[in-house]
C-alpha cells in the first residue's frame, strides 16, 4: 500500500472529549473524565496531529467522525435500548451541543475536510463510520470517499473494539484497503476479552496495522 498517496484518506473516529480521560480544556483547567473515557486515550493526540498535518500538506483528505447523539438516545442506560443485537446499553454520552461532544481540544481540526456526525437518531445507535447499527442506513461516506477517487483508509480513533473495529470492517466490505494506525487508536476491552476478539476480527476481515513512524 503506497501510503498518503492520491488514493488514500485519513479516518479520525470520535476522538471526543465523551472518550477521553481528564486533560487540558483550552482554558487551561482540567476536565472531568469523560462519560465513557478510554484509558490511555490522550495519548493518540500526537501522532493523529502528526498524520493529518502531513496528510493536509500532501493533498490527502482528513475525515472525522462525531458521535452525536440526542438527549433521549436507545443506547442511554436514562432510557430503553431499542432491541437488536447491536444496540448496546451505554452511560449517557456524546449529546449534541454538549462539552462531552466536543472533540477533544488537543485535536487539530484545521486539516478536516469533512465531519460526519453519527447516532443522531432517538432509536438508532451508531458504530460505523458508514452505516447506522442497523447495518443498512448509509452516513454517505461511502459516497464522499469513492468520489474523491479513494481506495485506501487509514483509520484512528477512538475505541478500537467498538467504532474504529466496525468503520474497518465496512470499510472492507465496501471494497477499500484498510489500515488501522496502531499507536493512534485505544480500545476500551468492555466486556472483558472485547478487545482481543476484536484485533482477531479485523485480522481475519483483511485490515492490517502500521505505526504512524511508518507513514510519517
Amino acid at each position: 500500500m503506497a501510503l498518503l498517496s492520491s488514493d488514500t484518506a485519513l479516518l479520525i473516529i470520535d476522538v471526543q472529549n465523551d472518550f477521553c480521560p481528564p486533560h487540558h480544556d483550552k482554558d487551561g483547567s482540567i476536565s472531568e473524565p469523560g462519560a465513557l473515557a478510554v484509558a490511555d486515550a490522550n495519548e493518540i493526540l500526537s501522532p493523529i496531529n502528526r498524520l493529518s498535518a502531513l496528510c493536509e500538506k500532501q493533498g490527502v483528505p482528513v475525515i472525522a467522525t462525531q458521535d452525536w447523539h440526542p438527549r433521549n438516545h436507545c443506547s442511554f442506560s436514562s432510557t430503553h435500548a431499542a432491541p437488536g443485537e447491536e444496540q448496546g446499553i451505554w452511560p449517557d454520552h456524546c449529546v449534541q451541543g454538549t462539552k462531552g461532544a466536543d472533540f477533544h481540544p488537543e485535536l487539530n481540526l484545521n486539516p478536516i475536510r469533512l465531519i460526519v456526525r453519527k447516532g443522531f437518531r432517538p432509536y438508532l445507535d451508531s458504530y460505523s463510520a458508514f452505516f447506522e447499527n442497523d447495518r443498512c442506513t448509509p452516513t454517505g461516506l461511502e459516497f464522499y470517499l469513492k468520489g474523491l477517487g479513494v481506495s485506501k483508509i487509514l483509520v484512528t480513533g477512538l475505541a478500537t473494539d467498538y467504532c474504529v473495529k466496525y468503520s474497518a470492517l465496512d470499510a472492507r466490505r465496501l471494497g477499500f484497503e484498510v489500515m488501522i494506525v496502531s499507536d493512534a487508536v485505544r480500545g476500551v476491552d468492555y466486556p472483558a476479552g472485547s478487545l482481543h476478539k476484536a484485533l482477531v476480527e479485523l485480522e481475519a476481515a483483511g485490515v492490517s496495522f502500521i505505526d504512524s513512524a511508518k507513514i510519517i
